[in-house]
């Protein structure tokens, strides 16, 4: 047997990175290929502070410049380490408006080897925006970019960008400005955010908000209230909730609780400042809530070079298919049962959404992946793969579906101790898909034995007998495979769905 090399990564696809020169950190982020759905093999940042007191001199501090330089002599040995094929480098806020921004950028030119993209506002805004649009299924309102030195406002509706505004209101500028006074940040911002038009047409929409800053409040909002997947893609709040818990981030009175060691101390003094951008903003739009996104400018911009085909490609089924591929038994296997409990659905009496289906053929394609783990370990294993897998696109009770879903076809149609944090996230609807989800797969399963070409020629049948409502007819071929187990199987989704099952053998 010969030993090859790197399995666990995708055939025909070279690493890029990005190096994203912002005002608050400067961050290389290698990719494993430029794709619809990017898997990240490398990602740093080093907090440089380069807009640190730009407001007010004009310049970019010289040491924050200092650490900047350094940083990306070794973001640049690691991306050739990495085997990156591009890089892309891009520079925001403090670097185009700095007056020695030009003699920054000359510098780094130099160290890099390679030219820098000095992005203007308004393109500041589209990347961002285009990081929402690859991030998120069907997006619909606007997306707020909270940088250290900037903040970008852009309206989505699908694939359909408006036109973007920049604000002087980054969390080191405002901090700066109001001299460290949350009321006078408050008033300036409030000044500030009237000359965008186009805010009050986001009521009753989405907010996404984008940036370090704003993660971090979400990330001490899951801190505080003990939310069960520490996962910040899609993380989601109604519009009353977040304005009062951005008045408990501003007022710092929670600064004493244990919650806030969670967030570095070099966020930590910026996070009423970021609280106050993100509520002056919520409080003019007035969106039905707001959902936080890992995703940024980088996305956007790697999403801006793929082709219109891949653009067209669904994020979240091509991760799951690229996982099959990885870490299945058979791939081919994983698509037969998409396709197939689609097909079965209307015989329960369910009728999908389009990102309901969307998720079911999710499940199936991971439905696999755990499969070297000891059998006693295969359902806990999915489970936590899937549920804190890197996966966009998708929302948390949706992510929760999709691993609860294969917990089930491995652990049973019942909740226990590891299922039971996760069944709080999904709504009740989607645990009981789930629980369906997993009973078939739970029967299927022990005809096909992971592998293609049984799948399609089995099927649920309306039966005319009176004591049977579905027949399961298991064809000629299949004959063998009958026994107690897949009575015992059957039966167990019978008592789930209240339907009566019997199998029909032809």
């Amino acid at each position: 047997m010969t030993r090859s090399e790197a399995q666990g990564r995708l055939p025909g696809i070279a690493p890029v990175s990005v190096v994203d020169i912002g005002s608050n950190s400067v961050r290389l982020v290698i990719y494993e290929g430029l794709s619809r759905a990017p898997t990240i093999l490398f990602n740093e940042k080093v907090l440089c502070g380069l807009g640190k007191g730009l407001g007010s001199s004009g310049r970019m501090d010289q040491e924050g410049v200092d650490r900047a330089l350094t940083a990306l002599r070794r973001f640049k040995a690691l991306s050739q380490q990495a085997r990156a094929a591009n890089m892309y480098v891009l520079a925001t806020a403090a670097a185009r408006e700095a007056t020695n921004g030009p003699e920054f950028i000359r510098e780094a030119e130099e160290i890099l080897e390679h030219k820098i993209e000095v992005l203007t506002g308004a393109q500041e805004a589209y990347y961002s925006a285009l990081g929402i649009v690859s991030g998120f299924y069907a997006p619909d309102g606007i997306a707020g970019d909270l940088g250290g030195g900037s903040l970008e406002l852009i309206d989505i509706r699908g694939d359909q960008i408006g036109e973007g505004v920049t604000l002087p209101l980054g969390g080191i500028r405002l901090s700066e400005y109001a001299g460290g006074n949350v009321a006078k940040a408050r008033i300036f911002a409030e000044n500030q955010l009237k000359s965008v038009g186009f805010l009050q047409a986001g009521e009753g929409r989405t907010f996404y908000a984008v940036g370090g800053t704003w993660r971090n409040i979400a990330k001490l909002h899951m801190e505080i209230r003990k939310y069960p997947l520490h996962m910040m893609q899609g993380y989601d709040l109604p519009f009353a909730e977040i304005m009062g818990f951005l008045d408990e981030v501003i007022n710092s009175g929670s600064s004493r609780d244990p919650s806030w060691s969670s967030i570095s101390k070099s966020r930590r003094q910026l996070l009423p400042f970021g609280a106050v951008a993100l509520r002056e903003v919520l409080a003019i739009m007035k969106p039905a809530r707001v959902c936080f996104s890992a995703q940024g400018v980088r996305e956007g911009y790697l999403y801006s070079l793929l082709p219109d085909e891949d653009k067209a490609l669904d994020p979240l089924l091509t991760a799951a298919d690229e996982l099959a591929i990885l870490r299945a038994r058979s791939p081919e296997h994983a698509r037969e049962l998409a396709e197939w409990t689609g097909l079965m659905m209307p015989f329960f009496d369910v009728v999908e959404t389009p990102e309901e289906s969307r998720y079911r053929q999710a499940a199936c394609l991971l439905a696999d992946i755990s499969w070297r783990a000891h059998p006693d370990y295969r359902g806990l294993q999915a489970l936590n793969l899937i549920a804190h897998s890197s996966f966009v696109a998708i929302t948390h009770p949706g992510r929760a579906f999709i691993a609860l879903a294969n917990y089930y076809r491995f652990e049973g149609l019942y909740d226990d101790g590891t299922s039971g944090p996760l069944s709080t996230i999904a709504t009740e609807r989607l645990l009981e898909r789930a629980k369906l989800l997993g009973g078939l797969l739970r029967v299927v399963y022990l005809f096909s034995a992971s592998m293609p070409g049984i799948v399609h020629n089995l099927s649920f049948v309306r039966s005319d007998r009176p004591d049977v409502d579905l027949e399961f007819v298991v064809p000629p071929e299949a004959l063998d495979f009958t026994g107690e187990r897949l009575d015992g199987r059957l039966q167990q989704l019978a008592k789930l769905t209240g339907k009566r099952l019997a199998f029909r053998y032809t």
